[in-house]
């Protein structure tokens, strides 16, 4: 077959980026095709491929200021030329999934979340928003918001992420949808239970939704160690806020956060996400998870086996959590083999196995094959 990967931006190498790169290696034939590119920022196996940007690629500050562009992303997705193509993989979180695809291409849209900055969080945005993307933001979400729930309907299957986001496929689009998790380079980590310290560790890009500011001030106030690696728009304002048993690290290079996760206590994680890769190191590396008992983190985290969860998104809700994790004890080797479920090749078998169904269904749809037929007509 001819595949496309469309993926809505390719700026760097994030967790939307490594599910294109394993497409990749499952079609390493494929073109891909995105709003922005900058070959610099992303893996060697993605730009083996041949990447088609958009118009938006060639417009002012683009691989910078790429989410001002949002607006015009619909019409760009619908210039890209998929004649030929036979499968198309879409990428979605911003918009990618709007793509025009040709009669009798198979159109699988992977959804790491419907857009939340329309959908799901809009208020959480605007409020923060300046004075004049708060005023224009209510006409251009809407405008958004109608396109992608449109745009919807142009895919034959979906993927979702997680569970979590498979629910938002279904509130959002009326639509459902396959789960498959994400791949995590779980190898890649090392489990030294012999040399574990004292300090806790929060990891992630420093921005509202992952509530940073919770596991500061909880630390501050409990004066246990924690150390928090990450940037992001919420970093000086984290300095500022960090006690003297907190200290904040910034964004670091993998070896620096690869020898931090395999010797903390246990990673921190107080904010929802729609899946959430960074448990799943912590846990690779043989660490417990302490998680916000919400979102992607419920399907990761097994409560008293590969960490704890806790209920009240509060910093006395994360107190009490970690006062409950130091009565309990956890296996490093039990907890690393437990992250094995997300690796790379997990994800690469279950996309496979589920594309090769569905061409499959594809192919015997147009011959009198009774196992092809009868679902259609189940119930009545």
């Amino acid at each position: 077959m001819k595949v496309a990967i469309v993926h809505y931006w390719l700026v760097g190498m994030r967790g939307g980026e490594k599910v294109v790169e394993n497409l990749c290696r499952l079609f390493p034939e494929a073109d891909i095709f995105t709003h922005v590119y900058a070959p610099d920022r992303v893996s060697e196996e993605i730009r083996r491929h041949r990447v088609i940007p958009s118009f938006i690629n060639a417009l002012p500050r683009a691989k910078t200021m790429y989410q001002r562009y949002l607006p015009l992303m619909p019409l760009a997705l619908e210039q890209f030329d998929l004649r030929g193509y036979d499968l198309i993989l879409s990428s979605e979180s911003g918009p990618a999934k709007g793509v025009l695809a040709p009669p009798g291409a198979l159109h699988v849209c992977y959804c790491h979340s419907p857009m939340r900055y329309v959908w799901n969080m809009y208020h959480d945005y605007r409020e923060r928003s300046g004075a004049l993307t708060k005023a224009l933001m209510p006409a251009a979400a809407h405008y958004i918001r109608n396109w992608d729930a449109l745009s919807s309907m142009r895919v034959d299957h979906f993927i979702a992420n997680s569970f979590t986001v498979r629910d938002r496929i279904q509130r959002y689009y009326r639509r459902d949808a396959q789960v498959i998790h994400p791949p995590v380079d779980v190898e890649a980590f090392e489990v030294v239970p012999e040399e574990v310290s004292d300090y806790f560790l929060m990891v992630g890009e420093l921005v509202p939704y992952k509530r940073s500011e919770l596991a500061v001030e909880a630390f501050n106030r409990m004066g246990l160690p924690l150390v928090v690696i990450g940037g992001g728009e919420r970093l000086d304002a984290m300095r500022a806020l960090a006690g003297p048993t907190v200290k904040i690290l910034g964004a670091q290079p993998f070896a620096v956060l690869r020898r931090h996760y395999a010797r903390c206590q246990a990673l921190i994680f107080p904010g929802e996400e729609d899946f959430g890769i960074v448990p799943v190191e912590a846990q690779a590396s043989g660490r417990p998870v302490i998680a916000y008992g919400r979102g992607g983190a419920t399907e990761t985290v097994c409560d008293g086996q590969s960490g704890l969860l806790f209920h009240e998104q509060s910093v006395e809700g994360l107190i009490a959590a970690v006062q409950r994790f130091k009565t309990m004890t956890f296996d490093p080797l039990r907890i690393a083999k437990g992250a094995r479920r997300f690796s790379a090749d997990r994800f690469q078998s279950a996309m496979r196995l589920y594309l090769e169904r569905l061409t499959s269904r594809s192919k015997r749809s147009c011959e009198n094959d009774p196992e092809a037929i009868v679902p259609l007509f189940a119930g009545n």
